[in-house]
């Protein structure tokens, strides 16, 4: 069973932690607020190669395309796919009807030293919008809403559609958790 990712050959390039962390901070200090889009921008452009690289990783295992996987072992394969690619492990689940969430206690893009005053993983919300989009073949909105770089012990991502996640982003503006935006969801 094949469990390593030719890099080259699925269209992606490793680059170090640091990397992310020091390109991270780079432009937070040269382009302000800003940079939280550009980085999201381009976590986007890339979804769609880390999603095909996804469905070739599948198929040389000998597995269905994603979408045609029991939720099960989709969660089993992507939270593999994902350490093996060096982007970390991860747990699928959902928040009610309306929300699915991905957690990470090892997510690559979060540097606990860091110690950010908000979620970082910006590159991974864009990722995430574009990855699991294709997978559930409908737009989706990723919210992050805990993060290791921010001091949490896990990061955690919120995927749902544009409306209901600038609602829950509007309530924690307001100063509520996540989790009591969450709950008045319907």
């Amino acid at each position: 069973m094949i469990h390593t990712i030719d890099l080259a050959h699925h269209r992606l390039v490793a680059l170090s932690r640091s990397t992310l962390v020091a390109l991270r901070a780079i432009l937070f200090r040269d382009a302000g607020p800003a940079a939280a889009g550009a980085l999201q921008e381009a976590g986007y452009a890339g979804g769609e190669a880390v999603y095909q690289s996804f469905r070739e990783w599948l198929r040389l295992q000998g597995k269905a395309a994603p979408e045609e996987l029991e939720v099960g072992e989709f969660q089993r394969k992507a939270s593999t796919y994902f350490r093996e690619a060096g982007w970390g492990s991860i747990t699928v689940g959902s928040m009610g009807e309306a929300l699915a969430t991905v957690d990470s206690a090892d997510w690559g893009e979060s540097d606990p030293d860091s110690k950010l005053d908000s979620p970082g993983c910006h590159i991974t919300t864009g990722l995430f919008a574009d990855f699991f989009g294709r997978l559930s073949e409908v737009p989706l909105a990723v919210l992050e809403v805990e993060c290791r770089s921010a001091g949490a012990p896990r990061c955690r991502f919120l995927l749902g559609n544009a409306d209901v996640m600038r609602f829950v982003y509007d309530e924690m503006e307001k100063g509520h958790s996540y989790t009591e935006a969450v709950a008045t969801v319907v």
